[in-house]
Order: C-alpha cells, then sequence, then structure tokens
C-alpha cells in the first residue's frame, strides 16, 4: 500500500510539474509484459453443480504474473475506466464491475468468509478478464438488468455458480441454460420449452424469466437477498415453512439459522465467496487493467421474419456469426423461429442497433371501441362518479307544476324541499333546489 501511495505520489507531481510522468522518472517499475498465451483448459464440470465452468480456452489464471502492472490504483476507490476511444457499441469491462460493486447488497467480506467457495470458485475472476470468453459481457448484460430492476447484484454471480455462464449448459439432471431452470419453472415462469424452441437456452428469455422471479423473491422477503436467494434455490413455499417453524418473519430473519438444506445454505455462501472473490481481485492492478477494455454492451433485439437465419442476420448487420450462435444456443441449427412471435436475439449494440434502423419496430395500434363498448365504457364511468345536485332559476311563466313536471320529480317534493306552499307565486331569478339543498335566499319572500 505504501508503494502503490508513494507512486501514486509520483504521479501526481509529474502532472503538477507541468508534463506526463514517464517511464524513466520510476526506473525501479518494471514494463508491462505481453499477455500470456491461450492455454487450454480442463473439461468443465457438469452444469448445475454449483462449480464456474471453464471455457475451452482461457488465457489466464488469477495468479499470473503476467497480469502484473506498474501503473499504480489509486487507492480511493475504482479507477476510471481508461481506455481512451472506445468502438462505438462498447464499453470498458472496469464500467461493467463498477455497477456491480455498486449494487451489492453485502459489500463486506470478512477475512475468513467461505474460504472453502473461495477456493472453488477461484477461476472466476480470470474468466472474467479472459477477452477469449463471453463471460464479461454476459456478465455485464445480467448486471444491467439487475441494476434495471432495483436488485441486489449478488444475483448477478447466480449464472456463475449454476452455469459457469454458459448460455448453452445443460445438466444430466434435466436443467438448462445460464440459470439452469428445469422445464416445468420454466413454463411456470412463461419461458417458451417445446420441440424446436427451448428458451431456457436462450439468454434473453431466461433472464427475463429469472430477473423477474427474483424480484417476486426480493419483495416476498422483505428485501433480504439471503432469503430471496434461499428462496430461488429451495422454492419460496419451502423457505417459508423454515420461517414460520422457527418462528422468525422475514424482515427480522436469521437466514443461517433457519431450518433448510446444507445445500440451500451452502447457495447463500458461494455467492458471497464469489464477489468476496472478486473484491479481492479488484485489488490486483493488473487484474482491473485486463478488464479495462473495449466490452460490447449486449442488447435484446427482435429480428423481422425477412431475416430467417443467425448467419443472415450477421450478414446484412455486421456482426459475428461465430459470436451469435455462442450467445443464443437457442437457434440450434441457426434458424430463427420462436412461438407466438418474433425471434429475440442477444446480441451487440453496434448490429442492434443497425437492425432497428433498417426495420424499425411498427407503432402499437390504438385500440378502438365498438360503439356498444363505448356505451357501457361510458355507464360504468358514470356510475362512479358522484351526481351533481340540481338547481333550476325560475324565468317568466314558470310554476311548481311545470318544474316538477320538467325535472321529474313529485310536486310536494319539489314545494318541501324549497320551503313553499301550493299557493306560492314563483318570482324570475329566484333558485329552486330539484335534489340538493336550497339556495340560502330562495326560502325567503317565496310567497307573495
Amino acid at each position: 500500500m505504501r508503494a502503490r501511495t508513494a507512486a501514486t505520489a509520483l504521479v501526481l507531481l509529474a502532472a503538477i510539474a507541468g508534463g506526463p510522468a514517464r517511464a524513466a522518472d520510476h526506473p525501479a517499475a518494471p514494463a508491462p509484459a505481453s499477455p500470456a498465451p491461450a492455454e487450454t483448459a480442463p473439461a468443465p464440470p457438469a452444469a448445475g453443480s454449483g462449480t464456474v465452468a471453464g471455457d475451452e480456452t482461457r488465457a489466464r489464471t488469477p495468479d499470473d504474473t503476467s497480469l502484473d502492472a506498474p501503473d499504480p490504483v489509486p487507492a480511493a476507490g475504482l479507477p476510471p475506466p481508461a481506455t481512451a476511444a472506445l468502438p462505438p457499441g462498447t464499453r470498458s469491462g472496469v464500467e461493467i464491475y463498477q455497477r456491480f460493486r455498486e449494487g451489492l447488497a453485502e459489500p463486506a467480506c470478512p477475512p475468513d468468509a467461505s474460504s472453502r467457495w473461495r477456493a472453488h470458485f477461484s477461476d472466476a475472476p480470470a474468466r472474467l478478464a479472459s477477452p477469449a470468453s463471453d463471460v464479461l459481457p454476459l456478465f455485464g448484460y445480467v448486471v444491467d438488468r439487475l441494476r434495471e430492476s432495483h436488485l441486489p447484484t449478488e444475483f448477478a454471480l447466480i449464472p456463475f455458480v449454476e452455469s459457469g455462464f454458459r448460455p448453452g449448459a445443460r445438466s444430466a439432471q434435466g436443467p438448462a441454460g445460464l440459470w439452469q431452470f428445469i422445464a416445468l419453472t420454466a413454463r411456470n415462469h412463461k419461458v417458451p420449452v417445446q420441440a424446436g424452441y427451448d428458451g431456457r437456452l436462450s439468454p434473453v428469455d431466461s433472464t427475463e424469466a429469472a430477473v423477474r422471479y427474483l424480484k417476486t423473491l426480493h419483495g416476498m422477503f422483505a428485501g433480504d437477498w439471503r432469503l430471496a436467494a434461499m428462496a430461488y434455490n429451495a422454492g419460496e413455499y419451502r423457505l417459508l415453512g423454515a420461517l414460520r417453524r422457527a418462528g422468525q418473519r422475514p424482515a427480522a430473519a436469521d437466514p443461517a439459522s433457519l431450518p433448510m438444506p446444507a445445500v440451500t445454505h451452502a447457495y447463500v455462501r458461494k455467492l458471497h465467496a464469489l464477489a468476496c472473490l472478486l473484491g479481492e481481485a479488484e485489488e490486483r492492478e493488473g487484474w482491473l487493467q485486463a478488464l479495462d477494455r473495449p466490452v460490447p454492451v449486449l442488447t435484446m433485439a427482435e429480428v423481422p421474419t425477412a431475416i430467417r437465419s443467425l448467419d443472415a442476420l450477421a450478414r446484412r448487420h455486421g456482426a459475428d456469426p461465430v459470436q451469435l450462435r455462442r450467445l443464443n444456443p437457442v437457434f440450434a441449427d441457426g434458424r430463427l423461429a420462436r412461438p407466438g412471435g418474433r425471434a429475440r436475439v442477444l446480441l451487440p449494440a453496434a448490429p442492434a442497433a443497425s437492425l432497428l434502423a433498417a426495420h424499425p419496430p411498427a407503432p402499437a395500434p390504438v385500440p378502438r371501441l365498438a360503439e356498444d363498448d363505448f356505451s357501457d365504457a361510458m355507464a360504468d364511468a358514470s356510475a362512479h362518479v358522484e351526481a351533481m345536485p340540481r338547481h333550476h332559476v325560475v324565468v317568466r311563466g314558470d310554476s311548481p307544476w311545470r318544474i316538477a313536471n320538467r325535472y321529474d320529480v313529485r310536486l310536494d317534493e319539489l314545494l318541501e324541499r324549497n320551503g313553499l306552499d301550493a299557493g306560492a307565486v314563483l318570482r324570475p331569478g329566484m333558485v329552486l333546489a330539484i335534489d340538493g339543498e336550497p339556495a340560502p335566499e330562495d326560502a325567503a319572500g317565496v310567497a307573495e
């Protein structure tokens, strides 16, 4: 820390002196090393096992000294992304990581927190840092969806635990996709699963469903991310039963003490361990430098029916066809089809903007009410509006009988309401109450 502070001070002094810091100003600092060549990783474990599955290749491990760099990181907070000019439709990976850290519900990490699971997921930081992997752009996509829904970003680590952030992961036990839904759960959350289209393998469909479900759980369990994660793992009704047996309420619960399966308690520890691992990696300057690269912003786009394959989409709008297939394993044969509407594809923002410009969405039709529907709607609306009291201003020639007949009220009621007798003579300008109370001066001098 003292060395880092000293190096930072040198940079600041150089800036004050009127020029940027040069390598010669720091003779003891080593030059940054070139990235290490990719090496073959071991075969990934079965999806859904709780192990972060490795990519086919990865450039580095968290402990590679080649990631170390001489440039100091300011001690207070994360450094701003240093990438000078980012290509359109991209952002720095440091920005993704910053959004993740800002959204954590429990950023504190005790030194001995979940040491077992830290070791178990130790390759997660390296997989985020590897430019040969889709993990960082997918991680950014999930973080964005969670932040939009005001949910803790601990939930962005669920795909690490469930599938290793592989959209096409399948488990021998049945779950599939980033979030490892079983078919029944997927259908319950409006994800289509049928012959020719398994929406669990769509990062768009499955992430929408997962975020929607997590938002429900987060609200159901008083905003406690740990309880929501336990309910996601074991089911909300099982967790509600555990709370009842323990005599606890969600707002004041002690999740660690609840009578839940060991695997469910471990699920929370895994997520917290992953968050802590990334926080520790942040202390390694080389890791942040590895993140600070242009990363495509992934977005969902509806594809018009005129474009029938991923290859055609890539060709027309400047996308990488290989990457499109990796990101959208739901279209296994490359053909674009989705039950109930247009195909929805996850793709980088630049091709998505090109697609949107070429095929702008049609304006939503304005619903028209049939005449009968309009009459019914008006009747329903009028039934909820309190009737205003009616009054009548007397003109020459008016009589109590004529006024009562005009407003379809009984003559005796009209006379009684206004304090008149049968022989009263009405003067022009008098105000008679038809339904409500009479005006203050109406009853006075009504009879001549």
